[in-house]
C-alpha cells in the first residue's frame, strides 16, 4: 500500500503510532526506554514541538504531538531514525526496526486532545500490563496526575486546563476522568475518524479540505483518491462483488470467517468512503465500530505478506469509481 497522506501546517495536532516491525519488541530494556525518552526531550528542544500525551509499550509506541511550526515529517523521520541507530548499534543488528513509516492522525485539538490523551494512558490498563495508570513508570499519566517528576518537556497544561483552574484540581478531575473509564467498558476515540488521518466534526475536516486545495497533486492523495472526495459505499461493494464474483448482500451480512470479499470491501470502504467506523460498521451487519478497525489492520498485515492478495486488492481500488 502506498504512504499515509501528510497533512502539515503550523499548529498541527498529532496522534503518532509506531510498530515494530512484525510486531517485535522495540525496548528491550528500561536502558532502551530511558534512550527514547531522551530523543523526544531533544527533539521538543530543537524543533519547537508540544508533547502533549506519551506512552511506550514493549512493540509500539504512541504520542500525542503539536507542531508550532508544521515540520511533523522532520521530527518523525529523526526520531524513529536516531532511535533505529542507537538500537542496531547497541544489538549488533541491521535493518528495519519499524513496521513502515509512522501512522499519524490529525486531531482536532479542543474536541478530541483530553479524550485521546485519556485512550493513551490507558493503554497499559488494556494491555493488562498493570490495573492501574499511575502505576505504569513508561507514560506521561503519572505526571498529569501527580504520582511522579513530571518532564520538563512534556505539555501538561493544556489538557489539564480543561478540568478547571487550580493545579492539584485539575490534576484530581484528569485522575477521576481516566478512573471512570476503567470503571466501565473502554472506548476508543476514532469513532469519528474520517479517510483515515483525520479526527474531528464536520467543521474541522471543511477545513482540512480547504487547506487542501490548490495544493500539487501529490501520490499520496491520488493514492486516498484526494482526501476532499469519497466513494459511496454501495459502489466499493459492487466493484468487490463483481471482482470476487459474489453477491454484494452475501458481503454486507455477518457470517463465518474467512469471507476475503467482505473483509477487502470494509477496508476499501473505511479508506475511501470518509464515513466514520460506527457508519460502516452498520453497513455491514451491524458490526462494533472497533472491529471495523481491527477487520482493517488484519487485512493489511495480511497483504504485507500475501503478494497475490496485495495486488488483486490494488487492481480493485484502481477500478473502483468516483
Amino acid at each position: 500500500m502506498g504512504r499515509p497522506l501528510r497533512i502539515e501546517y503550523p499548529g498541527a495536532v498529532y496522534h503518532v503510532t509506531s510498530r515494530g516491525n512484525e510486531r517485535r519488541e522495540i525496548f528491550l530494556d528500561n536502558d532502551d526506554r530511558l534512550t527514547f525518552l531522551e530523543i523526544l526531550k531533544d527533539y521538543h528542544d530543537r524543533f519547537d514541538i508540544l508533547i502533549h500525551a506519551y506512552v511506550l509499550m514493549d512493540n509500539h509506541y504512541h504520542l500525542v504531538l503539536e507542531t508550532p511550526k508544521g515540520n511533523l515529517l522532520k521530527v518523525m523521520h529523526g526520531i524513529n531514525s536516531r532511535y533505529t541507530g542507537y538500537f542496531n548499534r547497541k544489538y549488533s543488528r541491521a535493518g528495519h526496526l519499524f513496521q513502515g513509516r509512522y501512522k499519524a492522525l490529525l486531531v482536532e485539538k479542543n474536541s478530541y486532545l483530553v479524550e485521546l490523551s485519556r485512550y493513551i494512558h490507558l493503554n497499559p490498563v488494556r494491555a493488562k500490563v498493570i490495573e492501574k495508570p499511575e502505576r505504569y513508570r513508561w507514560s506521561s499519566y503519572r505526571g498529569y496526575v501527580g504520582r511522579g517528576k513530571e518532564n520538563e518537556w512534556v505539555e501538561y497544561a493544556w489538557v489539564l486546563s480543561q478540568f478547571g483552574k487550580g493545579k492539584h484540581r485539575s490534576q484530581r478531575k484528569y485522575r477521576e476522568y481516566n478512573e471512570k473509564e476503567m470503571g466501565g467498558r473502554q472506548g476508543r476515540p476514532f469513532d469519528k475518524l474520517w479517510g483515515q488521518v483525520v479526527l474531528g466534526g464536520e467543521g474541522f475536516r471543511e477545513k482540512i479540505k480547504g487547506m487542501l486545495k490548490g495544493r500539487p497533486m501529490s501520490q499520496e492523495i491520488v493514492e486516498r483518491k484526494r482526501l476532499g472526495e469519497t466513494i459511496k459505499p454501495e459502489e466499493i461493494i459492487r466493484t468487490v462483488a463483481r471482482a470476487f464474483e459474489v453477491d454484494g448482500e452475501a458481503i454486507k451480512r455477518k457470517g463465518k470467517r474467512g469471507n476475503t470479499a467482505r473483509v477487502v470491501a470494509i477496508f476499501i470502504v473505511q479508506r475511501y468512503s470518509g464515513l466514520s467506523n460506527k457508519e460502516i460498521g452498520n453497513i455491514f451487519g451491524g458490526i462494533h465500530y472497533s472491529a471495523v478497525s481491527k477487520t482493517s489492520a488484519r487485512l493489511q498485515e495480511r497483504m504485507e505478506r500475501d503478494r497475490k492478495l496485495s495486488r488483486v486488492v490494488r487492481e480493485i481500488m484502481s477500478n473502483v469509481k468516483t
